[in-house]
């Protein structure tokens, strides 16, 4: 494991003598806030910061969004069978974000 930190940063000052480093986005400025970012694994925070920078978000997160917007409508419904086509609804998303989730777990391990 020391050797491969040890790689790497030599690989980060080899990038940096050649100006490899210099002109990249956010250059000079403060690290933006992610206090979520403390609770996450690193090396998985990373992947998935690179990822999003990609434009290939995983399943999950989109699922989570979708979540989120189906528990919204809930607390705003206001008749009895409205409230239960959401609860399936949000079930089914729940079932769909915890596989989606696991499954990039047992991927990343």
């Amino acid at each position: 494991m020391r050797a491969f930190r040890e790689l790497i940063e030599r690989q980060i000052l080899k990038a940096k003598a050649e100006g490899k480093l210099d002109g990249l986005a956010g250059e000079r400025e403060p690290l933006p806030e992610h206090p979520e970012a403390s609770v996450v694994d690193p090396a998985v925070a990373a992947g998935v910061r690179i990822m999003a920078e990609a434009g290939a978000v995983p399943e999950e997160f989109g699922l989570k969004e979708q979540l989120a917007a189906a528990r919204k409508e809930w607390q705003a419904a206001t008749g009895e069978a409205e409230k239960k086509a959401l609860m399936g609804k949000i079930a089914d998303l729940e079932m769909r974000y915890n596989i989606a989730r696991d499954a990039r777990r047992k991927f990343m391990s």
